[in-house]
């Protein structure tokens, strides 16, 4: 591309008597080749020429290739951007329909937030390293702690835990979204997961990709996925 620049722009602006090459030479210098560009170039340079002294044979078919190149190039890269699209979408729909066989199975999604309608919610927490204490603390909508649940000795890995709904004393709390949060014997945060069944798949555009849609929790990417039950 640079070659073509060179060559076509250095003799329309080196040929005497044509403010109008020098004008065309302007007009893509600083701009991506294209092949209008080699063309308008090309046929300035062609009425801008000396009688006296006509372009070179040689290096006119030397410009001739150079654009038959910077066509195919262009072609090229046209096909292969479109290739790329159609096996992009081709891969997007069949993780999408390959997910279809998630619906109706219970999954553990990042979350930290607990859904409570009445019955009691399961979950676990993410312990990094293996940990003589996990704590489990859950808080209403305010923000105040209602109740913690010690999972005990955690190996690392998913560390499972289940709640009834009840506060630390043992009364029934209403029906609502909770938050919960974790945390090792060292207080170190830990990450929390909560069930939830699959309702649907959907794709979720480039950003998202494809995701889940679990009860209670909402879209889950699918590649978050912590666990299928």
């Amino acid at each position: 591309m640079t070659t073509i620049n060179n060559t076509t722009a250095n003799a329309a602006a080196g040929s005497t008597g044509s403010g109008s090459a020098s004008s065309a030479t302007g007009n893509v210098l600083g701009n991506s080749m294209s092949q209008a560009d080699f063309l308008k170039l090309l046929s300035a340079q062609l009425q801008a020429q000396d009688p006296t002294h006509p372009m070179d044979n040689t290096q006119f078919v030397a410009q001739l290739a150079q654009f038959s190149q910077l066509a195919s190039t262009q072609d090229l890269n046209t096909a292969v951007n479109n290739l790329s699209s159609q096996v992009s979408s081709g891969m997007q729909t069949s993780q999408v329909l390959g997910s279809v066989g998630l619906v109706g199975r219970n999954v553990l999604v990042p979350s930290a937030s607990i859904g409570y309608a009445g019955n009691g919610v399961s979950g676990a927490v993410g312990v990094t390293n293996a940990s003589s204490d996990v704590q489990l603390t859950i808080t209403d909508a305010s923000g105040k702690k209602v109740r913690t649940i010690d999972l005990g000795a955690q190996q690392a890995g998913l560390g499972s835990f289940s709640w009834d709904g009840k506060d630390d004393n043992g009364n029934p709390l209403p029906a609502g979204t909770y938050g919960i949060t974790a945390a090792d014997q060292a207080g170190n945060a830990l990450s929390t997961y909560v069930g939830g069944t699959v309702s649907g798949v959907g794709y979720g555009g480039s950003s998202v990709g494809t995701y889940v849609q679990v009860n209670g929790v909402g879209g889950v990417p699918l590649g978050s996925i912590a666990q299928i039950n």
